[in-house]
């Protein structure tokens, strides 16, 4: 007759603690939560201040919304320069999402299609322009657009469109690429198999399939955009040409008002909603639909 095996007891104690494979990751999650507070308690500070009634940044001087709109000179929506510099910062982020969303996506289909040594070549040169430091490629931009295309596009808005769309098209190749990696194609061979041109079966079929990808990098370079500082201030021409990020800085060396908090507010809300609306749509458009490797990437 065989006896049934009694389960040992976990060890108990400090040393068992550590013995157990099946403890809870108290520790991980500590360091989780420490990592939060840290990161979100300074932005969550700058927020509350951008409400501050007073000119305080440090003491808190009653609720108000001096530095929105009450203040006739100095609030957000009354400073002509920090109006302009918003006007600047969304023009420059909406018209880099419509130039480079596009053009990475059709860069990833032509990669994602073509092969060969000239297809590595054009894929490396797109990862490589991701992996380069921002500062790198802003310093080289500005002695591009400084020494040889002087005459042909001065310094300012249109050079700073030109080097955020260089720098931001990698995402939506990235993420693109990513999603046609896990779809395969299948899908367009059956199209043209049942009727079909190859322009037909990617209009109909292969970009509806991408919307997700498509929206994520909506969010992702819009996101990354509205706060980009190092880009924009090396092509920067003037004060007509100055961000919301520039602004920011050149006001946080000197004596700041509460103004500079609800100017970084602003950015922090326009983030989110636009990041929380390409999360919607991504959920919307890839629900049903097998994700495979994009998914991680994209929804990052």
């Amino acid at each position: 007759m065989s006896v049934a095996a009694t389960p040992e007891a976990p060890p108990r104690g400090f040393r068992g603690y550590f013995r157990n494979p099946w403890r809870k990751p108290r520790f991980l999650q500590a360091t989780t939560i420490g990592y939060l507070l840290w990161s979100m308690l300074p932005v969550l500070i700058a927020v509350i201040f951008s409400f501050n009634n007073g000119r305080s940044r440090a003491a808190w001087q009653g609720f108000g919304l001096r530095w929105w709109t009450a203040d006739p000179t100095d609030s957000l929506f009354h400073d002509a320069e920090i109006r302009a510099a918003m006007v600047q910062t969304f023009k420059l982020s909406l018209l880099t999402v419509l130039i480079a969303v596009p053009l990475g996506t059709l860069f990833a289909i032509g990669i994602d299609r073509w092969h060969g040594r000239p297809a590595r070549a054009a894929n490396f040169t797109m990862l490589l322009s991701f992996v380069v430091p921002e500062i790198i490629l802003g310093v080289s931009l500005y002695i591009l657009f400084t020494s040889l295309f002087k005459d042909l596009i001065p310094l300012g808005t249109n050079a700073q469109l030109l080097g955020l769309v260089a720098y931001q098209v990698s995402y939506p190749v990235i993420i693109v690429r990513a999603r046609l990696l896990s779809i395969g194609p299948e899908y367009e061979e059956a199209a043209m198999d049942l009727g079909s041109t190859p322009n037909q079966a990617i209009r109909r079929v292969l970009l509806p399939l991408l919307t997700p990808a498509i929206f994520a990098s909506i969010a992702l370079v819009f996101a990354d955009t509205v706060d980009d500082f190092v880009t924009v201030q090396a092509l920067s021409a003037g004060s007509n040409s100055q961000t919301l990020a520039m602004k920011i800085y050149s006001a946080a060396r000197s004596s700041p008002t509460p103004e500079v908090n609800a100017a970084a507010t602003t950015m922090l809300i326009t983030t989110l909603l636009v990041i929380s609306g390409g999360v919607l749509f991504y959920k919307r458009f890839s629900k049903g639909q097998e994700l495979g490797g994009a998914t991680d990437f994209a929804q990052l």
